[in-house]
């Protein structure tokens, strides 16, 4: 797999999938617990996985940040800024905090270098890593512990170097999107002129139920990827995201497929896309194994997907949703 980023190619050697930001790690300012924050990052078990990705006992790799990801991070975490969930330390400063990370995240250059290196002082099996440089800063300063992952693409540049692509992930606990910005949205659909069978739909379309899946299931009767017709086994998906639909697209079944669970996770969660001709797009924040035990790959044909009539859902999905 290859990808393009700030126009220049890389190919894609592997991905480290998930690495959970703890609140040991954050600095002060957006702690839920005491003390004042370690600069160190545990980013894995000390094993041949860890070993292969990073590097040998001691290693120094090349990182880098994108500041359209920090942005994008940004935006999935302001909910959480305004309107906390987690029980932190300084909560009152939150909202403040936001709008100065974010001006001085507008401020940075497309591409932010830094490296990290092995702290190998510290004994025992975990892997932990740690740098001086900016970029890591911001790392720390932007997380909030326990709703934030990083994933890590590790990449191989046109002149034969390694770069390790760095990503920020907002996950409330299993859910892409706050717990406040889904009630509030419900609130204001309860609270609107509509009437009140419309007002029903509108809520029931947000979970795949009522006439939208009716509907959904009339077009797309089983799940084009595995061929699934038990309907108990799928869920309707929405292709642009319910929460950022109008209200004829939050019920529109062109805005949607039905898909067995885990394929309909992979697809809300941007891990996959498809062309308008039916091919796949795998994200690269996933590694190639994961999809194997999947059995999916990338550019991969599903003969029965139904993109007619969907090509501009589809769209929005490859340009805001997909992981790339």
């Amino acid at each position: 797999m290859d990808i393009i980023l700030d126009n220049q190619h890389f190919k894609v050697i592997g991905t480290k999938e998930k690495i959970t930001i703890a609140d040991s790690f954050v600095v002060r300012q957006n702690k839920i617990g005491g003390g004042n924050g370690e600069a160190k990052l545990y980013i894995g078990q000390n094993n041949v996985e860890t070993r292969s990705f990073f590097g040998n006992t001691g290693f120094v790799v090349h990182c880098f940040l994108m500041k359209t990801d920090l942005q994008k991070y940004l935006e999935e975490t302001k909910a959480e800024y305004l309107m906390p969930e987690q029980p932190y330390v300084n909560k009152e400063t939150l909202p403040n905090l936001w709008n100065l990370r974010k001006t001085k995240i507008d401020a940075l250059p497309n591409r932010i270098d830094f490296e990290i290196i092995e702290q190998t002082q510290i004994a025992g099996p975990r892997i932990y890593v740690n740098s001086n440089d900016i970029a890591y800063k911001i790392i720390r300063e932007l997380s909030l512990p326990n709703i934030t992952f990083i994933s890590v693409v590790k990449l191989l540049d046109q002149n034969g170097k390694l770069n390790y692509y760095f990503r920020l992930f907002a996950d409330y606990f299993g859910n892409v999107e706050h717990p406040y910005v889904v009630e509030k949205e419900e609130e204001e659909i309860i609270d609107s002129n509509a009437p009140l069978e419309e007002k029903k739909q509108l809520i029931r379309a947000r979970v795949g139920q009522g006439e939208y899946r009716a509907k959904l299931l009339a077009e797309c009767p089983f799940c084009p990827i595995t061929l699934i017709s038990d309907d108990r086994l799928l869920i309707a998906s929405h292709i642009k995201p319910w929460i950022t639909s109008n209200d004829f697209e939050k019920t529109d079944p062109k805005n949607g497929f039905m898909l067995t669970p885990t394929f309909d996770r992979l697809f809300d969660r941007g891990f996959l896309s498809f062309t308008d001709d039916k091919r796949t797009i795998l994200s690269p924040f996933l590694s190639n194994m994961t999809y194997s035990k999947l059995n999916i790959s990338d550019n991969k044909i599903i003969p029965h997907l139904p993109t007619k009539g969907r090509e501009e859902y589809l769209k929005y999905h490859r340009e805001n949703i997909l992981k790339k």
